[in-house]
């Protein structure tokens, strides 16, 4: 279904990749007061957790983007508006991402679903009854939409919400290479490259040296100028994908998106410039529990209104909780 949308980028923001930097680069947001929790995965490996809110409260897990984190401005901003409706929430820090580098040599990408999970079956475990619901924004929304793909209605969530998902991957990686998109391809492989060297430094001082070794395996990352080549040399030789086509292709959400029956929520910008239009799914590929929220404006996780450059509005901060609040109200009525 597709529904009208009641975002209105900002004058002083018409430019997509104005809307997508300006939350990135400029936005301050205030030092949480979090409480970490450290899971240790069935591989031995680990996960951190940010918790924020009180006891009791209906819970929200939220999943950050490539790079990202529980520090991402999106995620402290939506955490802080979150409470403010009543709320909780935890955030996934993907491995490698929370501030310490994980201790093997597989990380986390688009299509990896273990851990989110993992990180659900826990919590309902701790609280079976408590209402949950989950936020994923770019690559953590094609994280979480694949995963509610794959599990169906072996879930029980309240709500969904997905921001700015890159629904297939081989025409987002294709588009970064393209253009002032060019920019932010340059940026986001340059610290991906400088994490795998850190990181295998950081696995020999461990003296995990089976693990180290599968990263100097992947040889000199140097040379590499696009995501097609990344993703080819790296993620699919460390996750067990033939090439980078095949992890494309196999993880990828769109495809998942007819078989989700929890109440989902897609935010998508047209403007997006981290894809094109053929990107974004049509509506007979959408289950009856998906809505579309398509926005002509907004850049790629940005999504800023008001008429005074001084006083932003974070419009997702706004949106999500709203969406959120309506479907709790729908499962107690």
């Amino acid at each position: 279904m597709l529904i009208e949308t009641s975002f209105k980028a900002a004058w002083w923001l018409k430019n997509p990749h104005l809307q997508t930097l300006y939350p990135a680069l400029i936005r301050r947001t205030p030092a949480l007061t979090l409480r970490r929790e450290r899971l240790i995965t069935p591989d031995h490996d680990f996960i951190d957790l940010d918790w924020y809110g009180e006891d009791y409260q209906p819970l929200v897990i939220l999943l950050h983007g490539l790079a990202g984190s529980s520090q991402s401005s999106y995620i402290v901003g939506l955490q802080l508006s979150l409470l403010d409706k009543g709320f909780r929430s935890v955030v996934l820090n993907f491995r490698g991402c929370s501030g310490e580098y994980n201790h093997s040599a597989r990380c986390y990408h688009s299509g990896e679903t273990e851990d989110i999970h993992f990180l659900y079956q826990t919590l309902r475990q701790r609280e079976p009854n408590t209402p949950i619901a989950a936020i994923g924004f770019s690559l953590g929304g094609n994280v979480l939409l694949k995963w509610l793909g794959e599990q169906t209605s072996q879930l029980s969530l309240f709500a969904a919400v997905a921001v700015s998902v890159p629904f297939l991957l081989n025409a987002c990686a294709t588009k970064l290479d393209q253009g002032f998109s060019k920019v932010y391809r340059k940026h986001l492989l340059e610290e991906l490259k400088q994490y795998i060297r850190e990181k295998q430094l950081y696995l020999q001082k461990l003296n995990k040296q089976e693990e180290a070794n599968k990263l100097a395996q992947l040889g000199d990352l140097s040379d590499i100028q696009s995501f097609w080549q990344y993703d080819d040399r790296v993620v699919a030789k460390l996750h067990g994908f033939k090439n980078s086509l095949d992890y494309y292709q196999r993880s990828s959400s769109r495809q998942f998106l007819k078989a989700i029956t929890v109440p989902t929520l897609l935010i998508q910008a047209t403007d997006d410039p981290f894809m094109t239009l053929s990107v974004i799914p049509t509506l007979d590929e959408l289950s009856s529990c998906v809505k579309l929220e398509q926005t002509l404006e907004g850049g790629h996780v940005g999504f800023v209104m008001g008429n005074n450059p001084l006083k932003p509005i974070f419009w997702l901060d706004q949106r999500i909780p709203e969406f959120l609040e309506l479907q709790e109200k729908s499962i107690n009525q």
